[in-house]
């Protein structure tokens, strides 16, 4: 190695040692009052849920923040999620509301290696919401469900003023089962396993963000959203035991996930750049706008950790799920950096790839 190459190596330690230094502070949130920020899924978002509930409610489940949590009294067979939609507008290409918030309950079961088995339903309606409108949504609760195999077995319903909502909020709460053949966890990854995609990134949230018409873009781009359980499944036949993690990227996207699961492993990712599916379209968007697509919120997409030699399998069963054609092998576990996330760009350079900051897609999911 030459003096000059020694001198690059020094510098690149030196600004890892910078950035751990910053990322290993304890969260802290501090917010005089809530941005939108604290609800996208970043690093505010993480401060908002480390500093303030995690510490607040003392539960060492929640302090683990994975998708879903076994129910107390009936061991780790059981498990159960909850979440908020609040998207707008309501509809949009590739999906809705209604849709959306059964397919992303579910999605929390399945990464978590959970079959979907029943949701409960609560809708905060604003007064003024065409009839047509909430028939719709009804509809789409109703198709989605179906789609996913999972039953409405409980619910909700609120009016608030005129000018309190967007149309309608939709929070749903599911409950599943693990399979048995997978044990899941972030502490299960180890250096050496291989990063797995489902397919390609950012076509959520572009989705969102053009049917708004804010920003003079025209393009063919539709949500990816869909439920995951058939993807989840088909890895854990083909990987079982050697299946170490899943996760969805939805807010935050792909980058917000894979920080997350570096920091609670304590093991370091490396993502090659070139080999991330991305829809023309979607780059293209991102690129217009300054945003990168790894930061950009999907719907239908999870990461998986598997073994190095299950990892082919795990990646051919993945592809030959309908909407996981484009699934690809992105990266690998190393021990390099630990708790952080690195990008092999095109041209041989790397960069820290950080979680998500600030909020350049609010309302969209």
């Amino acid at each position: 190695m030459s003096a000059r190459d020694e001198t690059l190596a020094d510098r690149e330690r030196r600004k890892l040692e910078i950035v751990d230094r910053a990322r290993s502070k304890p969260a802290r949130f501090t917010h005089r009052r809530v941005t939108l920020a604290d609800g996208a899924g970043g690093r505010a978002t993480r401060a908002l849920v480390e500093g303030l509930l995690v510490p607040a409610f003392g539960s060492a489940t929640l302090a683990e923040l994975d998708d879903a949590a076994p129910i107390a009294g009936a061991g780790r067979d059981l498990v159960i999620t909850t979440d908020s939609y609040v998207v707008r507008p309501i509809r949009f290409p590739g999906g809705s509301i209604g849709e959306l918030a059964v397919n992303g309950t579910v999605n929390d079961l399945a990464v978590a290696g959970a079959r979907p088995l029943a949701l409960s339903l609560s809708l905060v309606l604003e007064e003024g919401l065409a009839g047509d409108e909430l028939r719709a949504e009804v509809e789409a609760v109703a198709g989605a469900a179906e789609r996913a195999e999972v039953e409405v077995v409980a619910g909700d319903l609120k009016v608030v003023e005129r000018g309190r909502a967007d149309k309608m909020y939709v929070c749903t709460t599911g409950v599943g089962r693990r399979d048995s053949r997978a044990r899941l966890a972030p502490s299960s990854i180890e250096v050496g396993d291989r990063i797995l995609l489902s397919g390609t990134i950012g076509d959520h949230g572009t989705a969102i963000m053009l049917a708004r018409g804010e920003f003079d873009l025209v393009a063919e781009i539709e949500s990816d959203s869909r439920p995951l359980w058939p993807v989840a499944e088909a890895l854990i036949g083909a990987a079982g035991l050697e299946l170490r993690c899943m996760r969805d990227a939805t807010r935050g996207g792909v980058a917000s996930a894979l920080n997350e699961l570096a920091r609670s492993s304590g093991v370091s990712m490396l993502v090659r750049e070139s080999a991330v599916p991305v829809r023309p379209p979607v780059a293209g968007a991102a690129e217009l706008l300054g945003i990168d697509p790894m930061h950009v919120a999907n719907e239908g997409k999870l990461v998986a950790f598997t073994a190095p030699d299950a990892a082919a399998e795990a990646l051919r069963a993945m592809r030959s799920v309908p909407g996981c054609e484009q699934a690809a092998e992105i990266g690998e576990v190393s021990d390099e950096a630990p708790g952080m996330v690195l990008v092999e760009t095109p041209v041989g350079g790397r960069r820290v790839m950080d979680e998500l900051v600030g909020d350049p897609l609010p309302r969209i999911c």
